[in-house]
């Protein structure tokens, strides 16, 4: 990724995207952690690139809620509070209620027989302890009508913010009893679907599935270790 040539305006997007990946990888993987002011020059040698392009991956981390850029303090890794997480669920409580209503006449019995199989990919993974193969389970469960959507920025808004929640470090543990409530919902879902409620699927997606309060005690359990806010509270 060495920065040694003058790339054309391609290359130097590429770049941007390489740098921006790899930045993401290290706070996924915990090498940079939430809370952490980041060494920009020591970070543009371990690379190999020029203050430029790792400016540019900073910038667009800003964007996705992933660093904070604070004046005459340097760049921090944003820590993920309690009160972020609420925001980010009522943010896609809205979101993707929106994005299933807008997608009502495109779900087909194929569309929601692939869900109910991924909804019972879920359920062995779970039983298996397999929290890998479970994660994306559940992330294809809800592409299967996301992808549906000709609204690339509101599917793109939504994975963004998803990934904020589950991959910023991302967590290996269950919390069994939500990620059963999670595949009930989910049941409950695809038999909406099934029966042509769209309406009443999305308002289950708003009111239940990504709703805050009723969540609440399973993602305190889930985020205990990493939503202290700034006043010592959880």
């Amino acid at each position: 990724m060495a920065d040694t040539t003058t790339p054309t305006k391609a290359s130097r997007r590429s770049l941007r995207e390489q740098v921006h990946e790899h930045l993401r990888t290290l706070i996924n993987n915990g090498r940079l952690r939430p809370g952490q002011y980041l060494d920009l020059n020591a970070l543009a040698k371990e690379i190999g690139i020029s203050r430029t392009p790792l400016r540019d991956a900073l910038l667009r981390l800003e964007a996705e809620g992933l660093v904070e850029i604070l004046s005459r303090k340097g760049v921090r890794i944003t820590k993920l509070t309690l009160d972020s997480i609420r925001n980010i669920y009522e943010i896609l409580g809205g979101l993707e209620s929106a994005a299933l209503s807008s997608v009502a006449g495109r779900v087909t019995p194929e569309t929601t027989a692939h869900m109910r199989e991924l909804n019972h990919e879920m359920a062995r993974a779970l039983d298996a302890g397999d929290f890998e193969r479970f994660y994306e389970a559940n992330l294809a469960f809800h592409d299967a009508y996301l992808d549906l959507s000709t609204n690339a920025e509101l599917v793109r808004k939504i994975r963004t913010l998803k990934q904020r929640l589950y991959d910023f470090p991302r967590r290996k543990g269950f919390v069994p009893e939500w990620e059963r409530a999670s595949i009930g919902e989910h049941a409950r879902l695809v038999e909406l679907l099934e029966r042509g409620e769209t309406r009443d699927a999305a308002d289950l997606l708003r009111d239940v599935h990504w709703s805050f309060p009723y969540q609440e005690p399973f993602i305190r359990r889930y985020y205990a270790a990493s939503t202290e806010d700034e006043n010592g509270r959880r």
